[in-house]
Parts: structure tokens; sequence; C-alpha cells
């Protein structure tokens, strides 16, 4: 899978069909506006960099500068799980983000389903990322209903969460999913002390097992601070969509940031310039983006773009 996307990011990100350019103009510093995460009390940038992406950059030392250069750019999100780039990922951000921790919101997750699992990956994650505590810790990837039932379980990953945030190890808990909106869905109706979710909300997730049609109206009525993921489509979108639009469609749903996997200089700089002009989308721009990112000659549906849902 990580070979597909690192292929597809390749092919694409020297195109101008994709929004990206080979020598993009300078971003400002700033210029990526930021919202309150949800109730949390929390304000942060709406786009945050991804922590699986930092793998395309193959080496820790360009991670560290690529990284270096999302913070100079203003970036106060940053997401990341004990299981990306083998645990590299988390320390590349320990390696860069300790002087700067108080300004930032700092994420990780787990996809450990027992609690001595789950405790054993978060102390592994603050001593990878030198911080005693997180903003965000996230069970990570509910795919199944076996997931959910050992999550919920005596003795499952739910106690670790829960357990964690009263000793001040993680501020606010909750879960991503990107497999099946059912199952998503089964994860909230469970009425669990959760603060975020993590879920793909993009533009044509209409057309396959829709995480906006259904998972998203549940989040905003619990409350929930939202985080979109897939806003690219692993950069299949950008195949008939700009980046702008991408950015603008899933920051104009009821989501309050974005997870993106930038890596490259030149993809942060594309994001920045296309969020200095942003303001929310009215219906009909969203009906013509749902539109354009289904249709036309270059366009990819279903599980050939969707290739993380169930299919």
């Amino acid at each position: 899978m990580i070979k597909r996307r690192a292929f597809v990011g390749k092919i694409f990100a020297g195109l101008s069909i994709t929004g990206y350019t080979v020598r993009p103009a300078k971003a400002k510093t700033g210029s990526i506006p930021t919202r309150p995460f949800g109730k949390t009390g929390v304000k942060m940038t709406v786009l945050g960099q991804g922590g699986a992406k930092l793998a395309y950059l193959r080496t820790k030392e360009a991670a560290e500068r690529h990284v270096r250069f999302a913070l100079d750019l203003g970036i106060t999100y940053f997401d990341c799980a004990r299981s990306y780039w083998e645990g590299h990922s988390e320390e590349v951000y320990g390696a860069v983000l300790p002087p700067a921790r108080k300004q930032i919101f700092l994420t990780t997750k787990s996809h450990r389903r027992s609690r001595a699992e789950a405790e054993a990956e978060l102390n592994a994650s603050l001593r990878a990322m030198k911080t005693d505590y997180v903003d965000l810790w996230q069970i990570h990837n509910v795919k199944t209903e076996e997931d959910i039932k050992q999550i919920l379980a005596p003795g499952g990953a739910l106690e670790a969460f829960v357990a964690a945030r009263k000793a001040g190890k993680c501020r606010f808990i909750g879960f991503s999913a990107h497999f099946d909106p059912q199952i998503a869905l089964k994860m909230l109706a469970a009425s669990l002390p959760l603060d975020t979710i993590l879920i793909p909300l993009h533009a044509a997730d209409h057309a396959y097992r829709s995480f906006e049609s259904e998972v998203l109206p549940a989040a905003v009525k619990q409350g929930l601070a939202i985080q979109a993921m897939k806003v690219f489509g692993s950069a299949g979108l950008l195949r008939t969509l700009h980046v702008r639009e991408c950015l603008g469609y899933s920051l104009t749903l009821p989501a309050h940031a974005a997870v993106v996997g930038c890596s490259s200089d030149g993809h942060w700089e594309d994001n920045a310039r296309s969020m200095e002009s942003f303001r929310p989308l009215n219906s009909d721009e969203m009906t013509a983006l749902r539109s354009r990112a289904v249709s036309g000659p270059a366009a990819i549906t279903g599980p050939e773009l969707e290739y993380w849902k169930r299919v």
C-alpha cells in the first residue's frame, strides 16, 4: 500500500494537473488559518503534518529538515502514530519539536487492542518524541467488530486511554477509522468518553461507502473535534481537482482540521499558498466539486481511488 501511494505521489508531484508545481512560489509564514479544535479549548492550524508520509523522505535527517520547514511555516498541528515508519516518524518529531512543545498540538496513535500493550506503546511514543504528554492520543484504525469488542472489553485498550488522560499523559482521546463507516458508527454508538475522531473526508467520498454522509453527522451530534484525512485521496483526486479545491472541500465540511501527507517542502508551499485566500465554499461550489471528483476521463472512484476502504 505504501508503495502504491509513493508511486502515485511521485508521478503526480511534478505535473501541473495536480496543482503541485515544480518551483512553487514562497509561501508566507503564518498563512495557514487557525481554528478552535472543537470543544477542546485548543486553537491550532487547520492543516497538520501527517507523520506517515515522513517515511517517503527515506532518511531521518531529511525528515527532520522537512518538519522544521513545516514548523517555520507556522504549522502547529503534528500528527503521528507509533506504527508509522517503524517508530522513526516519532523519533523525527522528538528530534525537532521539543523546543516548540508548548506552541504545538502533538498527536499519536496506537493500534494495540489491550490495555497493557497500548500503555507500553504510549510510553514508547513519549520517549521517542521526548515529551511527557501528547495533546491527543487516538485508538488507531478501528476496522472490525472484533476490534471494537477487544477495545471495550475488560483489560481492553479503552482502559489505557482513559487512564492516560486521567494521569496527564494525554490531554484528549479519540479514534481513527477509514475502513468501514459502519464500524465507525458502532464506535460512536457505544457512547465512549471520547474527545475526537479522525476520518476520511474528501470530494469523492460520497461515491463509495461514505464517511461524510454516514459518520460525520453522528460525530457532529456528539460534539467531537473532527479531523479530516485522505483529503487528496492519496493524490488520486489531484487528477481532477486542484490542491486548493481539495482543501477547500474538506475544510468547508464541519471538520475542525485536516491531516495532510506532505512529504516535500513544495507540498507545504502549495498547501500554504492555497490557504492564503481560504473561504468556506457555498453549496453550489461543493456540489460542483463532488461532480468533478468522480467524472471526466482522468477521474478514478470507488475501490480504485479509496483502496483503504472495505471492498
